[in-house]
């Protein structure tokens, strides 16, 4: 009898506990006196991991993710319904361009309206900069006008930030803009006190969260730097876990021979490193991207931090000076131009132009045709009316060798001359998109159909670039699954990065979401007509702000300045 009142007990005790289990693993976001800011309600979660999607409701609670999973019994003021459609975390632009465009037009809208919620702001910096800088920089500035209210990158952090932005942003320190600063515009190596000043320099941006040093080197005055001295600059952005990240060498003839140096540059500093819109440019280069994925994926096997970024495109977008060999350039546009105006020198650059060579990276033979140079902006009104026209189109109304017509065009216009350069295969995009290790940059300024930006034309990525990815690479083409598209977009750049909090749908992080339906998301812009929103994106939000609803625009502007992992605190 003892034993069976025992037995009793203990199924009792066996019973209450498994009640009490059954009690605690139910969603605590059930209860009825949970409340919210706002519930993203009914939607198929995509969290971020490149993990399988589910049906869940979203919590956030001031600029956090408070809760997924059933919310059903849950309030909030702002109840999104998200029923047929896909929430995820908000895509990171890893190469933005909005530097000076924020200034002007703080809405972002060409890149909220494609889900994008923070931009990385690469190859040049916007700061630290020196009399000599500002006074340059003012000079060149074109339909875009605007202020220099500061002198460090960090001091430009902190004024777009208190300006007011609709996304998030965090910034590389220029390597170009470090060697400007310190040596100037002239083709010659830093004295040892130099190279002192600059790595100063980059430690006093890194301890203040700048990401890493960025850097394009077909552009003077970048191009005039050795790889010893880059690697220097990143020993010490190694030391505040920064990354390095370029638009390398060359991305045509001597491919190769660029992914090498980056590589390089990596192992020798000892920091992760990124390329930047990956390409083999050129019809000549296409079968290169073979070999320098083989290349990547051996460095990673091997231990090697590397990754990548792309625009989905097949035209690049550039200067039309990007036509004319660097030295053109040295000492600054002012001696350029002088060089321009003189006959021999003229003849001297003409020559150069027209002849194939793997010193500099000649974006007007890479093109193979005068047709497939797109003049995009002029800052001249004279020269506007050639805005949308080929070069070829352009030569022939002038009556001038195409040749002739580049170094003609660049000296009336006192400009780089905004230009699209047909350059790359449709195969060699794919492929890339195909890698894990790709994530997505427009490698633009985010813009609108409006006002100023309305005066030149624009390459279509500013508008589609991730609307793109989403609709014909992944919905039509299928070249990726969604889940796998959501991840490159989110979780890669941002762990790549060492963003803090971003990049996921987790409990805990930062509540940068998207609502889009991954049915009708879509670009819509085009080389022809690029002044046109993408479609398919129904909310976003950006720490928790409610920035696009239903399509529209609130007038929000919660973006904040992320920073480095290295950061000083």
């Amino acid at each position: 009898m003892l034993m069976r009142l025992r037995n009793i007990l203990t199924l009792t005790l066996l019973f209450a506990l498994s009640i009490a289990s059954l009690a605690q693993a139910q969603p605590r976001q059930n209860s009825t006196s949970q409340s919210f800011d706002i519930i993203i309600r009914g939607g198929t979660v995509y969290d971020g991991t490149g993990g399988p999607a589910k049906k869940a409701d979203v919590g956030i609670k001031d600029d956090r993710i408070a809760a997924i999973g059933n919310l059903s019994l849950a309030t909030a003021p702002n109840v999104v319904d998200a029923k047929g459609l896909a929430v995820a975390p908000g895509f990171i632009n890893m190469l933005a361009h909005s530097e000076s465009s924020w200034i002007v037009d703080p809405r972002s809208l060409s890149e909220l309206k494609q889900g994008v919620t923070t931009q990385i702001f690469g190859e040049l910096s916007m700061g630290p900069l020196n009399d000599e800088m500002k006074r340059r920089l003012r000079e060149q500035q074109g339909d875009v006008k605007y202020d220099i209210a500061w002198t460090t990158l960090a001091e430009y952090l902190q004024y777009l930030e208190k300006r007011g932005v609709s996304q998030n942003f965090a910034s590389f320190i220029g390597a170009a803009t470090i060697r400007e600063y310190v040596i100037g515009l002239d083709d010659k190596p830093p004295t040892p006190a130099q190279l002192d000043q600059m790595r100063e320099l980059v430690r006093y941006e890194m301890e203040r969260g700048a990401l890493g040093i960025t850097t394009a080197l077909i552009y003077p005055p970048a191009f005039f730097a050795k790889t010893d001295e880059l690697i220097e600059l990143c020993k010490v952005a190694a030391k505040y876990k920064g990354k390095y990240t370029v638009h390398m060498r060359s991305e045509g003839n001597q491919l190769i021979e660029g992914v090498q140096e980056t590589m390089r540059i990596g192992r020798e500093a000892g920091l992760p490193v990124e390329i930047y819109h990956l390409k083999a440019l050129g019809k000549d280069n296409w079968p290169k991207m073979d070999q320098v994925i083989k290349m990547i994926e051996d460095a990673r096997r091997q231990g090697l931090k590397i990754s990548a970024n792309m625009y989905t495109y097949t035209a690049g977008g550039t200067g039309l000076d990007a036509s004319m060999p660097p030295w053109v350039f040295e000492g600054g546009r002012e001696a350029a131009y002088k060089r321009l105006q003189d006959p021999a020198m003229r003849q001297k650059i003409a020559e150069a132009v027209r002849t194939p060579t793997n010193d500099w990276e000649n974006l007007y033979l890479a093109a193979g045709s005068p047709d497939r140079i797109l003049l995009a902006s002029f800052r001249s009104e004279k020269l506007k009316p050639y805005t949308g026209k080929t070069l070829a189109e352009v030569a022939k109304l002038r009556g001038k060798d195409p040749v002739e017509t580049i170094m003609d065009l660049v000296l009336e216009d006192r400009s780089r001359i905004g230009t699209i350069y047909f350059l790359m295969s449709e195969d060699n995009v794919k492929k890339q998109i195909q890698q894990s290790w790709v994530s997505f940059g427009s490698d633009a300024a985010s813009i609108a159909p409006e006002g100023v930006f309305l005066k030149s034309s624009a390459h279509p990525r500013a508008y589609g670039n991730f609307a793109r990815l989403l609709g014909k690479y992944v919905r039509e083409e299928k070249v990726i699954s969604l889940t796998e598209a959501i991840r490159r977009l989110t979780s890669l750049p941002a762990t790549n990065l060492g963003l803090d909090h971003r990049g996921l749908l987790k409990e805990g992080m930062f509540a940068d979401v998207v609502v889009f339906d991954p049915n009708t998301i879509a670009d819509r812009a085009t080389y022809e007509n690029p002044h046109q929103l993408a479609v398919g994106v129904k909310d976003v939000f950006v720490n928790g702000v409610h920035v696009l609803k239903d399509g529209e625009h609130t007038g929000a502007k919660p973006g904040r300045a992320l920073y480095g992992p290295g950061k000083i605190k």
